[in-house]
């Protein structure tokens, strides 16, 4: 049976793109804090990983350089310096542990984004529902976190195989995904994508638009010594959850969830 939020994107209402950035910025006013909180959960995660991915690589850039001895008539030359064959499986080993790697990231990045928007809908509407803990999320639905990530992952690979241009295409069901399973954590992998191109496809231009903005907004921040991002990243959001509200609508669909 087809989820009913299909049919709700068939019905969905017309976006007023001055509208959803007024409010955005409205509501920024009163989460910012919250924004600040997550921003910084999202850097405490992922630093970690990102680090045991970059570890292997500098100390296999040096393994390649070899060592170095000076020579009165050649100067410096290298010596003992090993082929890079006989590192193959390694390295094949490596691209495929730190590929997995980033996609643990994107998918806690993911989880942790998806609160956000929960945390949005109770200041937004005023709702009395417990949204949980940063990483309620991510403990119930990690699997599906993690092909959601692999497929964002798929999906905008193709796009850019693809001579560059359809990732400007992509970009705005990619965005969607995240609220849409935020809201409907039960929806299958394959319904998410469907419904975020559904709905993506019938407002592309608006949408597009509102992440252009958006995202230079958040940039602000660079004007406070680049601390200000920490604070002003995650307005990016903000449009996104408005734009699944005023489109779709937030009612007792999601509050069971």
């Amino acid at each position: 049976m087809e989820h009913s939020i299909f049919q709700r994107i068939e019905n969905a209402n017309k976006l007023d793109f001055g509208d959803i950035l007024s409010k955005s910025i409205e509501l920024f006013k009163k989460v910012w804090e919250q924004a600040l909180y997550h921003c910084l959960i999202t850097i405490a995660v992922t630093i970690p990983i990102v680090i045991a991915i970059y570890i292997p690589y500098i100390i296999f850039i040096f393994s390649m350089t070899g060592h170095r001895s000076f020579n009165f008539s050649h100067g410096y030359e290298f010596y003992d310096q090993p082929e890079i064959t006989s590192y193959l499986p390694l390295l094949i080993l490596y691209v495929f542990v730190a590929f997995v790697l980033l996609i643990i990231v994107q998918a806690l990045s993911y989880g942790i984004i998806a609160h956000y928007f929960k945390v949005l809908k109770k200041v937004d509407t005023g709702s009395s529902e417990d949204i949980g803990g940063y990483f309620d999320l991510i403990q119930k639905n990690f699997n599906k976190l993690f092909i959601l990530s692999v497929t964002t992952f798929g999906i905008g690979f193709i796009a850019v195989l693809a001579c560059y241009f359809p990732i400007f295409y992509v970009m705005v069901p990619l965005k969607i995904m995240v609220v849409i399973y935020a809201f409907h954590p039960e929806m299958s992998v394959s319904d998410i994508v469907k419904a975020s191109f559904k709905l993506g496809n019938k407002f592309w231009l608006i949408i597009f638009g509102l992440i252009i903005i958006s995202s230079l907004l958040a940039q602000l921040g660079i004007l406070f010594c680049f601390v200000g991002l920490l604070f002003t990243a995650f307005f990016v959001h903000i449009p996104i959850y408005y734009v699944y509200k005023d489109a779709i609508g937030i009612d007792e669909v999601s509050e069971k969830n």
